[in-house]
């Protein structure tokens, strides 16, 4: 065990503490960030395949491929009930910017 390293921290002053703590929120603040853009592209990315999922279903159903039309309306609704989630989040989203744009420094 290296004690030169433990022998930096008992010689952090008040500034070296603050400095630090700022350095670590600013990480923290980056991981939620990158965390929440990671849901709402794998959010999107789901709803893409479930629309394409619903269209191919549709089209198959069209051609005669299939007479199943139980299969047919899950995939509908599944592909509905996923863009009115994606829709509502990215409005959630807008609400949230406009608000953080009017606030006052």
């Amino acid at each position: 065990m290296d004690i030169n390293s433990l022998l930096g921290v008992a010689s952090m002053t008040n500034e070296n503490v603050k400095k630090a703590d700022q350095v670590g929120r600013v990480t923290k603040t980056n991981n939620i960030f990158d965390t929440m853009l990671k849901s709402a592209l794998d959010n999107i990315n789901s709803t893409n395949s479930l629309l394409s999922d619903a269209e191919n279903a549709e089209i198959s159903f069209a051609l005669g491929e299939t007479e199943n039309t139980h299969d047919l309306m899950i995939a509908l609704q599944k592909a509905s009930t996923a863009l009115q989630y994606t829709v509502a989040i990215r409005d959630k989203f807008l609400d949230a910017y406009k608000e953080i744009m009017q606030m006052q420094i």
